[in-house]
């Protein structure tokens, strides 16, 4: 393999975003400046996010072209155009494995490899965790080596990867452990988005009961805040369809449509789904997955989309797609309610009211939901945030952020 290019923060910035853009969008590859300058700055799948201006991507893109990572190409519509593609693959040829996990590194930094396996889904499909960690693995063993391992930090559950193009804010140097390291909340997807999927789904089955005699009535008891949000909700919707992802036994459901809404109930989980028919008849409730939320089939979208502490178990990673997926079906004008707990770590259960669970929560800053549901587009944004209730014994925040889809 030829010396591998040493490149600045801008200079990885943008060549990652050719090599994302190139396979992700190729109906606008090659790209102009002004293309590669929105691909830098956008909001989602960056780490840190980035406002360059055209100037710094253009020099950028004439540095990198010195380098001979970036060719010139010129495209006729209607008047020639000046683009850019990248020339690093052929370079150092690489396989579609090792682009799309230096490319994830290029725009998002050091991560651990069970973040690369979700966040690479559109670049490169890796079968598993393993498949991700055995490609890391041979990256780092060429010569030179393309990716080394960081040593486990304090507060880190899994080790990261670093690309070596260059220095890379958060890696340290060479065998120092990152500092203060953020914490991986997509560790919870070590073994497999599937894998977790079936621990929540069978964690939630085997407390279904459990947790619709304990929790059915909280609403009624002393959830005054959460009654009044609900209650807006249901009347913000006037009457048109309202669906709760990861509705549980159905008692939000319930409430909301006790308040005026034509409510649904969607949960992953079919014995919850059994508990919320057989305590609330007069409901609807379905077996679904919120990530492939569909529209209502008497009318043309949603009203009210409320993800009811249904996002806690998705790793950071994949809450961009999941409430991409919950905007979608939305009607204009239309309401996307989330509620989480509040917090920077992700908790692990091995039981919940003495029965067997195998559940991690995964806890969120608010400033980053509320930029997450600002990436999706939402508009008229609010939140609230309301501290820990002891007497229901409960151990963390609570925020709830609300989004409008533009008309």
């Amino acid at each position: 393999m030829p010396d591998l290019p040493v490149l600045d923060a801008t200079e990885q910035r943008v060549l990652g975003s050719l090599l994302e853009k190139e396979v992700t969008v190729p109906a606008t590859y090659p790209m102009t400046v002004n293309a590669v300058r929105s691909a830098c700055n956008q909001a989602s799948s960056r780490d840190p996010v980035v406002d360059y201006d055209e100037r710094t991507v253009h020099e950028t893109l004439r540095a990198l072209k010195a380098k001979d990572l970036v060719a010139v190409t010129w495209q006729d519509s209607g008047r020639r155009t000046m683009k850019y593609v990248q020339s690093l693959v052929p370079r150092l040829g690489l396989g579609p494995d090792q682009r799309a996990l230096l490319t994830v590194l290029l725009l998002r930094g050091p991560q651990p490899p069970g973040a690369l396996r979700s966040r690479t889904e559109r670049l490169h499909p890796f079968a598993d965790r393993g498949e991700v960690e055995a490609c890391l693995t041979a990256m780092a063993a060429l010569e030179p080596p393309l990716v080394r391992e960081l040593p486990r930090g304090p507060r880190e559950q899994d080790s990261r990867w670093v690309h070596l193009l260059g220095p890379v804010e958060g890696s340290g140097p060479a065998g120092a452990a990152p500092e203060a390291a953020a914490v991986d909340r997509d560790v919870v997807l070590a073994g497999g988005a599937e894998a977790r999927d079936a621990r929540v789904r069978s964690s939630y089955d085997t407390v279904a009961a459990t947790y619709a005699d304990r929790l059915g009535d909280e609403l009624l008891r002393d959830l005054p805040f959460e009654t009044w949000l609900l209650d807006r909700v249901a009347a913000e919707a006037a009457g048109g369809p309202v669906v709760e992802v990861g509705c549980g036994p159905g008692h939000v459901t319930d409430h909301l449509r006790r308040a005026g809404a034509d409510a649904t109930g969607l949960d992953l989980s079919p014995e919850m789904v059994a508990q919320a028919r057989q305590r609330h008849p007069e409901g609807r409730y379905e077996v679904g997955d919120l990530r492939r939320l569909m529209r209502p089939a008497t009318a043309e979208g949603w009203s009210a989309v409320l993800a009811w502490y249904s996002l806690i178990h998705l790793a950071g990673s994949e809450l961009p797609d999941a409430v991409a997926a919950l905007v979608r079906p939305i009607v204009p004008g239309g309401l996307l309610v989330v509620a989480l707990h509040a917090g920077g770590e992700v908790r692990h259960h091995d039981e919940w009211w003495d029965l067997p669970v195998d559940l991690d929560f995964v806890l969120h800053e608010r400033a980053d939901v509320v930029a997450l549901l600002e990436s999706a587009g939402l508009v008229d944004l609010e939140w609230y945030h309301r501290g820990a209730r002891p007497d229901r014994g409960e151990t963390t925040d609570r925020i709830y952020v609300l989004g409008r889809k533009p008309r």
